[in-house]
C-alpha cells in the first residue's frame, strides 16, 4: 500500500509540475504588485502565488468538465474548492519543510532523470530537448533554478511521504478475526405455527384499546404533505367515440395489412441437409426400415434440434421442396426434396391451417385503431391554441367549458395513483409545481396533454380515527395472533426440550448462510437471529400472523485457503491499511505544522480571486 500511495503522489507531481506548467488558461503568470511571490508558508516552505492560482483552475476546471458549464469563482467557494486547495498546499508545504529540516534531497542526476521523463520537455525525437526545457519554462513565467528547486523539493516530499506510508501491513489476526466473522456459515431448521395451530380464539380489541394503539402509531396514519391540483386533460381515448374514419381509409388499411389478416397454409418444420443425394437417400431408408430415428440422425451429425428447425413455413418459403413437404402429414418425414443447401429431409411437426378474416371481421379493430391515431392528431393540432388560450389569462375552467378538454381536481403526493397520476410526466410535473406556476399545456405521453394549477398545499396531518378504525382494528386482531402464536411457539418448543421434529410440523431448513446471505428463502429477519445464537440452540421469531422455532444446526467455520475467503482477506488488508496509511499521514502533516507554523496571508489570496472574476 505504501509503494501504491508513493506512486500516486509522484503522478501528482509530474501532472502538476510537467503537464500544468503549460500554463493551462495562462493564469499562472499573473504577478502581483510589491514583489509578493507566496500566499503563506509552512515554516521555511512557501506556497506560491503561481501554485495556488494553478491548482485552483485546475479544480475549477475539473468541475467545469463534470457538470458541463463554467464555475465562477462564487460558485468554487460555496463547493469548498477553495479551501480544499489552500489545505492540499499546506500539506505539500509542510513535507516540503520537513524533509529540508531531515535533510532529505534528491541529487542532480535523479533530478535529471525525472526532468527527461517529462513529455513536455521532449523534442520530435522523443528525447530531452534543452530548447524546448527553456521555452516551456519561459512560456510558463518560470526560471529553469525555480522549477528545478520547485520539482526537487516536490520528489524529495515525495520520498518522506512513502517512507510515512510504508511499512503498514495489518496483522494476520486482524484480517482472520474479519474473515471469520463475515465468511462463517451456518445451518439452520425451522417450523412454522400458523393460525391453524392454536385451539382457542383470539380476544378482540375494545376501541379504548383501538383508540391508544391509534395513537402510538400514528405516523402510520398521518397523510403526508398533499397539493391539491386542479387540471385539465385529453387523451385520444377521450374523443375516439368523436373522430371519423372514412370507408376509404378504411379499406386502404385492410389492404395494406392483408398479409396479416390472411394468412396461408404453414406448417412447422425441422431440415436436416445432406451432403448429397446418395446420402440423403440412405438416410431416408434407414429411416423407412427402422433402422434408425430422425433425432439419431441429427445427433450424429453433431447437430441440435434448435440448428435445424425452420420454424413457421409457407409453400413458397420452401422452394421446389414445398409440394413434397405440403403434401405430407403433420408427424410424417418428407424428402429428400432439394433445398437451397442441398438434398434434405424434412420433419414436418404440425400443420397450421390458413386463417382468412375478412374486411367486415377486421373492421372493429381496423376502426379502432384509425380513430386513435386521428385523434392523436386531432390533439396534437389542438394543443397549440390551448396554450395560447392559457397564455391570453383563460382559466382552466373556462378552458375546459370551451374545449374537449376534461377538467378535475386531485389531492396530490406520493402515494397518489390511478387516473392521471399514473402517468409519469403528470407526476414529475406535480411534484415540481408551485403556486406562482401558470397552467402551461404539457406532453402527456401517448397523444395526450394536460396542464395543471395549484390551489393549495395541505400540511401533513393524522387521517381522523374514525376513517382507520377498520385497519386499526385488523392491526390489533393480527398482533394478537401473532403474541399468541409466538407463545404457543414457546411452550411447544420448551415441552419439545429443543427438538423441532417432536413438533410434528413441517421441517424446512437452509444450510450454508453467511451474514450477507439475503437472497436465501427465508423468512424476514431469520437470518440476522440465525447468527446470534450458539450451536445447537433454538428461538421463536414472531412473523406477520404466524410465528417461526428455528434451531442452529450447524456452524462452518471460513477456509483461509478457499478462492472467496483469499479475496476477502486481500480487500480487508487493502482497506485496512489504507486507512491506518491516512491516518499517520494525517497525523504527519498535523504535527509539522503544529511544529513548524503555519502563516496565510488572506490579502494575497484575495488579489488572487480578484483575478478569477
Amino acid at each position: 500500500m505504501a509503494e501504491k500511495k508513493g506512486t500516486t503522489g509522484k503522478m501528482f507531481v509530474w501532472i502538476l509540475l510537467g503537464l500544468l506548467i503549460l500554463g493551462l488558461g495562462g493564469f499562472g503568470a499573473t504577478n502581483f504588485s510589491g514583489g509578493t511571490r507566496s500566499i503563506g508558508a509552512v515554516g521555511e516552505a512557501e506556497i506560491s502565488i503561481n501554485d495556488y492560482s494553478r491548482a485552483l483552475q485546475n479544480e475549477m476546471n475539473a468541475v467545469q468538465a463534470q457538470i458541463g458549464q463554467p464555475v465562477t469563482l462564487q460558485q468554487a467557494q460555496a463547493m469548498g474548492l477553495t479551501q480544499r486547495v489552500l489545505s492540499q498546499l499546506v500539506v505539500t508545504a509542510a513535507l516540503e519543510n520537513e524533509a529540508k529540516t531531515l535533510g532529505i534531497s534528491v541529487g542532480d542526476e535523479r533530478l535529471a532523470d525525472e526532468l527527461r521523463a517529462v513529455r513536455a520537455f521532449q523534442g520530435p525525437d522523443g528525447n530531452f530537448s534543452r530548447e524546448t526545457y527553456r521555452l516551456v519554462l519561459e512560456n510558463a513565467n518560470l526560471s529553469e533554478r525555480d522549477f528545478e528547486n520547485s520539482l526537487r523539493a516536490e520528489s524529495a516530499s515525495t520520498l518522506l511521504q512513502g517512507a510515512v506510508l510504508a511499512g503498514t501491513e495489518m496483522p494476520a489476526t486482524y484480517t482472520n478475526t474479519l474473515l471469520q466473522y463475515a465468511a462463517e456459515r451456518r445451518d439452520v431448521a425451522w417450523v412454522t405455527f400458523n393460525r391453524s395451530i392454536l385451539n382457542i380464539g383470539l380476544p378482540e380489541a375494545t376501541e379504548a384499546e383501538q383508540q391508544a394503539w391509534y395513537e402510538e402509531n400514528i405516523a402510520q396514519f398521518t397523510r403526508p404533505e398533499t397539493k391539491q391540483i386542479t387540471y385539465v386533460w385529453l387523451t385520444p381515448d377521450m374523443i375516439t367515440d368523436t373522430v371519423e374514419v372514412d370507408e376509404e381509409a378504411l379499406r386502404a388499411a385492410y389492404e395494406d395489412r392483408s398479409a396479416q389478416f390472411n394468412l396461408p397454409e404453414r406448417r412447422l418444420v425441422e431440415r436436416l441437409v445432406f451432403a448429397d443425394e446418395a446420402a440423403a437417400q440412405a438416410a431416408a431408408e434407414s429411416l423407412a426400415n427402422g433402422e434408425t430415428t430422425f433425432d439419431a440422425l441429427v445427433e450424429a451429425r453433431g447437430l441440435s434440434l434448435s440448428d435445424i428447425d425452420l420454424g413457421d413455413v409457407t409453400l413458397s418459403d420452401l422452394g421446389a421442396a414445398g409440394d413434397a413437404v405440403f403434401a405430407a402429414e403433420a408427424g410424417t418425414i418428407a424428402g429428400p426434396a432439394p433445398s437451397n443447401l442441398g438434398p434434405a429431409l424434412f420433419r414436418i411437426n404440425a400443420t397450421l391451417a390458413a386463417q382468412t378474416t375478412t374486411y367486415e371481421e377486421a373492421l372493429p379493430d381496423l376502426r379502432a385503431e384509425l380513430a386513435l391515431d386521428r385523434a392523436r392528431r386531432v390533439i396534437e393540432q389542438q394543443a397549440r391554441s390551448f396554450d395560447d388560450e392559457l397564455a391570453g389569462g383563460a382559466t382552466l375552467e373556462e378552458l375546459a367549458a370551451a374545449t374537449d378538454l376534461q377538467l378535475a381536481s386531485l389531492g396530490w403526493n406520493d402515494q397518489a395513483e390511478g387516473g392521471i397520476a399514473g402517468f409519469e410526466a403528470f407526476r414529475d410535473l406535480a411534484a415540481q409545481v408551485t403556486a406562482d406556476d401558470y397552467p402551461a399545456i404539457t406532453d402527456l405521453g401517448s397523444g395526450g396533454v394536460f396542464a395543471v394549477r395549484l390551489d393549495e398545499i395541505t400540511p401533513p396531518a393524522p387521517i381522523p380515527f374514525d376513517e382507520v378504525q377498520p385497519q386499526v382494528a385488523a392491526a390489533l386482531e393480527q398482533q394478537a395472533l401473532t403474541d399468541a402464536l409466538v407463545a404457543e411457539a414457546e411452550t411447544r418448543l420448551e415441552g419439545a426440550g429443543g427438538d423441532l421434529a417432536a413438533l410434528g410440523l413441517t421441517i424446512e431448513s437452509e444450510a450454508q448462510l453467511t451474514r450477507t446471505s439475503f437472497g436465501a428463502d427465508l423468512p424476514v429477519g431469520m437470518l440476522q437471529r440465525l447468527f446470534t445464537l450458539s450451536d445447537g440452540e433454538t428461538s421463536v421469531l414472531a412473523g406477520d400472523g404466524v410465528a417461526y422455532a428455528l434451531k442452529l444446526t450447524g456452524i462452518s467455520a471460513a477456509d483461509p485457503s478457499d478462492e472467496t475467503s483469499a479475496q476477502m482477506v486481500s480487500a480487508f488488508t487493502d482497506q485496512a491499511a489504507n486507512a491506518i496509511a491516512n491516518d499517520l499521514f494525517r497525523a504527519l502533516s498535523t504535527d509539522i505544522q503544529n511544529r513548524a507554523g503555519v502563516t496565510i496571508d488572506q490579502a494575497t489570496i484575495n488579489a488572487i480571486h480578484a483575478n478569477f472574476q
